[in-house]
């Protein structure tokens, strides 16, 4: 028995210590690459013309970063101290748009991957689900009809995504579920709330809060300032400290619910609280970037592919894959038609559509219907 269990314990510790491979390592500070190079461009352009070198110095000013009082400002909102015009450009216009994207590709990415275990559903993502169409239409309904409450839209896209979830699930469910009825009933729950969406719009005075609306809808950083970042920041961190906690019962819920619940797991709770935090996860992106489609199914599979299926590689790996995705898509969005800004959303759906058809091509079974 005591050889048993120091068998046991040398195979729990190898297991510890060999989730980190020098794939994970290598694929993490490429993508940590990508995210500083892409994120220096984007903030390279602009009426103030600078180059990438500026906004280096810029970025990495110390009157700036050790400055208390302008981490105050940034953070809390306080009154901004004087700084020069590159560092106010770069600090407070540009700067915000990148972090913006950074929270949120990594909470989108994270979100895909946590549905995909869940369901045990490879085509799963917030998108598909209905997710992001609930959170959508509750986040629209607060900029058209409720607009004093923009402070709450974290709280507020979580509940629209949690209900458009629910409704997905109780539309699946006959006797269990399915890879075709969840995506089916996912592309339902998506058109009931997208038609709520476009009703909403007769409810709008102001043609301003229309247009923010529709740059919305279609996913879009311009404009984002630290308003965003305060926002999204708290809640993003928490979403993904639960979801890399909870990457061990990721592992065992894609094992099969009888095999989880042989280990002792309960699995509807487990799967309940780990659902919870992929709700939050999506809704606090799409309350400050928008509707970015196909983005959290996409991240997912790409990180899969490179660093394996083991959920503490795979959460890690999103972790870094998608702030460098997001933010090469918004330089993508800016720079691919001089003169027009596209949204993000644009250019992540054009390749996720395609990618998802690709998916479904290459599934051997999609379940009974």
């Amino acid at each position: 028995m005591a050889d048993a269990q120091s068998v046991g314990g040398h195979s729990s510790a190898r297991e510890r210590e060999g989730w980190v491979t020098g794939t994970l390592v290598l694929f993490c500070l490429a993508s940590a690459i990508v995210t500083v190079v892409a994120g220096l461009v984007q903030m390279s352009f602009g009426e103030y013309s600078m180059t990438v070198v500026e906004t280096w110095h810029a970025v990495f000013n110390p009157a700036v970063m050790f400055n208390l009082d302008a981490w105050s400002s940034f953070l809390l909102g306080t009154e901004t101290p004087e700084m020069s015009t590159a560092s106010v450009v770069v600090w407070e216009l540009r700067l915000p748009r990148v972090l913006v994207g950074i929270i949120a590709g990594a909470t989108l990415a994270i979100s895909g991957a946590i549905f995909q275990a869940v369901t045990r559903n490879e085509l799963a993502s917030p998108f598909v689900l209905g997710v992001s169409s609930g959170a959508g239409f509750a986040v629209l309904a607060t900029l058209i009809v409720f607009s004093g409450l923009s402070q709450l839209l974290p709280l507020i896209a979580t509940v629209g995504g949690a209900v458009a979830f629910l409704l997905v699930y109780t539309i699946a469910w006959k006797g269990g579920t399915s890879p075709v009825r969840l995506v089916l009933a996912g592309v339902i729950v998506n058109m009931i709330f997208q038609s709520l969406q476009q009703g909403l719009f007769f409810f709008a005075d102001d043609i301003g809060v229309v247009q923010t609306a529709i740059a919305w809808l279609t996913g879009s950083l311009t404009g984002t300032r630290w308003d965003q970042v305060r926002i999204a920041l708290l809640p993003a961190l928490f979403a993904i400290a639960i979801a890399i906690g909870g990457a061990r019962q990721l592992n065992v819920l894609m094992l099969g619910e009888r095999t989880a619940q042989s280990l002792g797991m309960r699995v509807e709770r487990t799967r309940f609280l780990l659902s919870v935090c992929a709700i939050l996860a999506a809704s606090v992106a799409i309350a400050v970037a928008g509707i970015v489609s196909f983005f959290g199914l996409v991240v997912p599979h790409i990180v899969r592919n490179t660093v394996g299926s083991d959920y503490r590689r795979l959460l890690v790996g999103c972790l870094f894959a998608g702030p460098a995705l997001m933010v090469v898509a918004d330089v993508g969005a800016r720079l691919a038609l001089p003169g027009i800004q596209l949204p993000v959303g644009v250019v992540t759906g054009l390749v996720g559509g395609p990618y998802f058809l690709y998916l479904m091509r290459k599934q051997q079974t999609m379940g009974e219907l």
